[in-house]
């Protein structure tokens, strides 16, 4: 996946609304109307948030007569949570020690 286009997924998913989005589009297809029911927020506002998603390539909008519904994308969610699993070792390892010293097995100065 490009830099670019994992820069601007992370920084649409920055945003606990867009998150929340996501995870509503997550269920199926919602017009702007449905998407802001939630919110004490404007519909003006999520559709700025739904501009954002779109330009992440994590939704995308379609046309139905005069609605515009949008959908969830999949793919660009798939390539961010690959990027991050390249780092699932780290974690794993930083845990087994954290678990290790709070059981008290384990020597902190011979983890440096």
């Amino acid at each position: 996946m490009a830099t670019d286009q994992l820069n601007t997924t992370f920084a649409a998913l920055a945003d606990p609304t867009r998150r929340a989005i996501l995870a509503r589009l997550a269920t199926g297809e919602a017009t702007v109307n449905e998407l802001a029911q939630p919110f004490p927020i404007s519909v003006q506002a999520v559709s700025k948030h739904l501009r954002v998603l779109e330009h992440a390539g994590l939704i995308e909008r379609g046309r139905t007569a005069q609605l515009r519904p949008s959908r969830l994308r999949g793919a660009p969610l798939k390539d961010a949570a690959d990027w991050l699993d390249n780092y699932s070792d780290f974690w794993e390892t930083s845990f087994d020690r954290l678990d290790r010293r709070l059981r008290g097995g384990d020597n902190p100065a011979a983890d440096d």
